[in-house]
């Protein structure tokens, strides 16, 4: 079984992590969504919500892709992670791959990217825009909308 891992902190998860997440399950039988817990950063959501959010997506997408999907937190090494889950390929930033490869050659580090209409797509700037009462429709499914936008009015 080809093991995937794609990993990211998901604040919220948006159309551009969605297509990564349906592209690099072609490549695999199992992709691992590692849900990064970063003390350095301050995610909107705690580690719960973004779970959440990326399993309710993960099921819709499992229904069309039949890759198995597992979301799983995690907070050691993205290379210890790859380990944990058993990952023989990881999904990730450009610069990220000579660092992996270094730590352990045996296991592939990938790029891909989303496909144009989304690259521009980042969880730090659709939640910019949600606070500014901008329309982030084309960024985010419905589902994370309303749940971003509930979050938002909690916040302020």
């Amino acid at each position: 079984m080809r093991i995937g891992l794609y990993p990211g902190t998901f604040d919220p998860i948006t159309l551009g992590h969605i297509d990564i997440i349906r592209r690099a399950s072609l490549l695999v039988d199992r992709l691992v969504i590692g849900v990064a817990i970063n003390s350095d950063k301050s995610p909107l959501f705690d580690l719960k919500d973004r779970v959440s959010m990326l399993e309710e997506e993960c099921n819709y997408l499992s229904k069309q892709a039949g890759t198995e999907f597992v979301v799983h937190p995690f907070e050691n090494l993205l290379i210890d992670c790859a380990h944990d889950v058993g990952a023989q390929v990881i999904e990730y930033e450009f610069q990220m791959v000579g660092m992996n490869r270094s730590l352990d050659n045996s296991i592939e580090t990938v790029f891909l990217m989303a496909e144009a209409k989304h690259q521009a797509i980042a969880s730090k700037l659709v939640k910019e825009i949600a606070r500014l009462n901008g329309d982030i429709s084309k960024f985010v499914t419905p589902h994370v909308a309303k749940r971003l936008l509930n979050k938002l009015k909690v916040s302020n």
